[in-house]
């Protein structure tokens, strides 16, 4: 009996334990129904507050997101310029983008007005771009005039950028100066986007200093400059600038080393990967600053008409007109065969001009402040560590006035023409004496022009005038076969090309 009765017992706790448990398992679950419709009804209070917080701050915020879009408005410049050539993977993140080109080869450069509606606050309605290949380096920037000269002295007629016209779109007055070899200018409509199409014929290797072969290049740049028109017609408001880096090689070079550097890329890991850039089929030109002498190459190009070679003679300077020499009385008298010399008197001010006349631009900021005595005070080594030993030994001759001994000496006259009055001290022929260092053509053409204040790519040939009548071309071999001190009577004719001129010497 006893054992029943416990067995009862024992039978009934468990029943009533597992009617608690389902009870209690009802009970969560029904409390969890209420919860959850009780936080989803509290969700939709919450987001019903929130969108009405939104109307309430709406005016308030559209005027600031308006605000922060004129800011940037503001800083975002209106022009873009994209280089249409593929940059390098092998860039690392932090680095700028470096761009391979080939030698000769056209590259579109796409010049874009990202503000078209916006455009109206330039008065303008052309936009003039100086495009020019610089240097990278800062250290090859101070010797550019001499880097660049020296590249004129090995390839003779050449020039380091060139335009590609027939190929180009949207452009006007397309120019490139004689004495400008790593320059080109047009003008272009920032209302239609224009694309120019540009040559570099030269290398990087071509400024590397050679000792075994093999060495790497130097980069270049190359740099907008965009100007507008100011009310008297002058392209001298600046307006932006922009540039990118480039290595130059020689033809298909540039596609086998873009080719190499994937392949060096696509063998690293790829958390080595991760901290190189990623190659664009084109190259976004950054903003920067303007080149220095951006500014005076457009106010020297901005005139429309193209002055007239002038021959520097005393007391009249004289212009080429289709053969003829007329007195020009209203121009300035320039006179090349006065003393160049630095002296102790010259100011801070024609000091800078006898630097510029010598070619010695690139240290034209080093001696802003210095006045004609400053310099004359410095020795040869002050101005070797200023300058370097090439720029310095020459600076040092110059100032001191060591002129070479000339190879060859000849004086030239200007024919006489026959409407114009005699203006002659006693009646007699004037003539100028030039002094060739080298007897070469080239030099002839160079003092020549120097004579008339041309550039030596404006005259076309020289030809000698034999007693017969006949015009014979002269050459290298003619030039060292003029005798010592031969007077010549130098004439003109007009070429084909309205800036070009023939020479005929008698």
């Amino acid at each position: 009996m006893p054992s029943a009765r416990l067995k009862r017992k024992s039978f009934n706790v468990v029943n009533n334990r597992r009617c608690f448990s389902l009870l209690g398992f009802f009970w969560e679950r029904e409390t969890e129904k209420e919860r959850r419709s009780e936080t989803g009804f509290n969700q939709e209070e919450v987001d019903q507050k929130k969108e009405k917080k939104r109307e309430a701050l709406a005016p308030f915020l559209k005027n600031e997101e308006a605000k922060l879009m004129a800011e940037n408005g503001a800083k975002r410049t209106p022009f873009q310029y994209i280089l249409c050539a593929a940059t390098s993977p092998a860039v690392k993140q932090q680095e700028e983008t470096l761009t391979y080109l080939n030698q000769g080869q056209s590259y579109e450069i796409r010049m874009l007005n990202r503000k078209l509606v916006e455009y109206t606050d330039i008065s303008s309605k052309y936009v003039k771009s100086i495009v020019r290949v610089v240097f990278h380096d800062r250290r090859l920037q101070y010797m550019e005039h001499q880097q660049l000269e020296g590249w004129r002295w090995n390839r003779p007629g050449d020039r380091i950028l060139d335009i590609d016209i027939p190929l180009s779109m949207g452009i006007l007055e397309p120019r490139s100066h004689p004495m400008h070899l790593n320059t080109i200018e047009f003008i272009w409509d920032p209302v239609k986007n224009a694309s120019v199409f540009l040559q570099v014929n030269c290398i990087s290797t071509e400024f590397t200093p050679r000792k075994h072969g093999g060495e790497k290049g130097v980069p270049f740049r190359i740099q907008v400059d965009s100007f507008t028109a100011n009310e008297h017609g002058e392209y001298m408001e600046h307006v932006h600038s922009s540039s990118c880096q480039v290595k130059v090689f020689k033809p298909k070079g540039a596609d086998r080393k873009l080719k190499t550097d994937r392949e060096k890329i696509d063998k690293k890991s790829l958390q080595d990967k991760e901290k190189y850039q990623q190659s664009h089929e084109t190259t976004l030109l950054k903003e920067c600053s303007p080149w220095p002498d951006a500014l005076n190459l457009t106010s020297h190009s901005s005139s429309s008409s193209t002055p007239s070679p002038v021959y520097h003679s005393s007391p009249t300077s004289c212009t080429f007109a289709d053969g003829n020499c007329s007195p020009n009385q209203q121009g300035e008298l320039l006179m090349p065969g006065c003393s160049d010399q630095l002296l102790p008197s010259t100011s801070p001010q024609d000091t800078q001009q006898w630097l510029q006349r010598h070619r010695f631009s690139p240290f034209s900021r080093l001696f802003t402040s210095f006045s004609g005595a400053d310099i004359l005070r410095m020795s040869r080594e002050d101005l070797i560590q200023i300058c370097g030993p090439a720029d310095g030994i020459r600076l040092f001759n110059t100032m001191k006035g060591r002129y070479i001994q000339p190879r060859l000496t000849i004086y030239v006259c200007q024919q006489q023409a026959r409407n114009q009055p005699l203006i002659k001290p006693g009646g007699v022929d004037i003539y100028h004496a030039l002094y060739l260092e080298e007897l070469t053509l080239l030099d002839l053409s160079e003092k020549i022009a120097a004579l008339y204040s041309i550039s030596p790519q404006q005259i076309t040939h020289i030809y000698r005038q034999k007693p017969s009548g006949i015009h014979v071309l002269v050459s290298d071999e003619m030039v060292q076969n003029f005798r010592e001190e031969t007077n010549f009577t130098i004439s003109t004719i007009r070429g084909e090309n309205a800036d070009g001129f023939h020479i005929v010497l008698k």
